[in-house]
């Protein structure tokens, strides 16, 4: 699964600090702290017909974590939907977006690792793209990789930080082998989630997926979870383990970016009939219209 390039990209504005300009003369200095070390944090946002969907909830998920991260600064909600909306603007979007907020600990006055040494900050990006979810319908191949997600005692996974290289190894693991995605376990074997989004299975009708313990609280994933309680579709929080996903009836991911995407093979078995189970199909139009009718307007 390799994303095209979509042409109305090719002309992007992007905002760099309430800066806007071209996507080509957009950058930011080799001082700040995410070329430095990593040291932002970021939230997935999409925008449909002019309301960006749990957009309160994703602002909340990036204040906490710059909290956690003791970010010295940290612009308003207000301040940072003033930025979405002239960026949206700016490139005539309204629909079908999804937006990356990306925020630094800010400029360095000399390298290093110490947060002493930032003096200006915080950087804030606003990069808007249009991009339809991402994931095949027709179902993703994952394959189990040989990394393991951190426990909160190593990196806690409640902070949603820009450092993803962990992620990006299992994905190059997921690519040698020919797959979609990578599933990654936690450190006690156990389904921690994939490299880019939470994991569910349905077996006998119940929807489970895994405690938030090594795997960030996914805001697509709690979402599920709400509607599967609103309509009378029996769901669970649990340790789920690998032979446990490959006897399920099915199995489906969840995240902004690529909304509801059925899983149909891991690890070279085969999910049900190989298709998007009824479950898969069904909570993913559930999820359709909840956010294509409700969510923050900014247009």
């Amino acid at each position: 699964m390799l994303q095209a390039f979509d042409e109305r990209n090719r002309d992007l504005i992007v905002n760099v600090n309430g800066k806007l300009v071209h996507r080509d003369e957009a950058g930011i200095s080799p001082f700040d702290s995410v070329v430095q070390g990593g040291d932002a944090v970021w939230e997935g946002l999409r925008l449909y017909d002019g309301r960006i969907f749990k957009l309160d909830k994703h602002l909340a998920r990036l204040r906490s974590s710059a909290l956690a991260l003791a970010f010295a600064e940290i612009p308003s909600n207000d301040e940072i939907v003033r930025e979405i909306r002239r960026t949206l603007a700016a490139n005539e979007m309204r629909a079908g977006v999804h937006i990356r907020l990306t925020l630094t600990r800010g400029v360095k006055y000399t390298s290093g690792m110490d947060p002493r040494l930032n003096r200006s900050g915080p950087t804030l990006i606003v990069l808007a793209e249009h991009k339809a979810p991402v994931y095949d319908r027709s179902g993703l191949r994952l394959i189990t990789s040989s990394l393991r997600r951190f426990d909160p005692d190593t990196l806690d996974p409640k902070i949603h930080h820009a450092n993803l290289l962990q992620s990006i190894l299992a994905k190059i693991e997921a690519n040698a082998a020919g797959a979609d995605d990578a599933l990654m376990l936690d450190r006690r074997g156990f389904i921690a989630e994939t490299n880019a989004t939470n994991f569910f299975i349905v077996s006998g009708g119940v929807v489970m997926t895994s405690h938030a313990v090594a795997c960030p609280e996914g805001i697509t994933r709690a979402t599920v979870l709400e509607l599967c309680e609103e309509n009378a579709i029996p769901s669970r929080v649990t340790d789920l383990s690998l032979a446990e996903a490959y006897r399920a009836d099915e199995a489906f991911c969840t995240g902004t970016m690529g909304e509801l995407a059925s899983v149909t093979e891991i690890d070279g078995r085969t999910m049900g009939d190989g298709r998007p189970g009824p479950v898969t199909e069904r909570l993913s139009e559930l999820y359709r219209g909840l956010a294509g009718s409700t969510g923050t307007r900014v247009l």
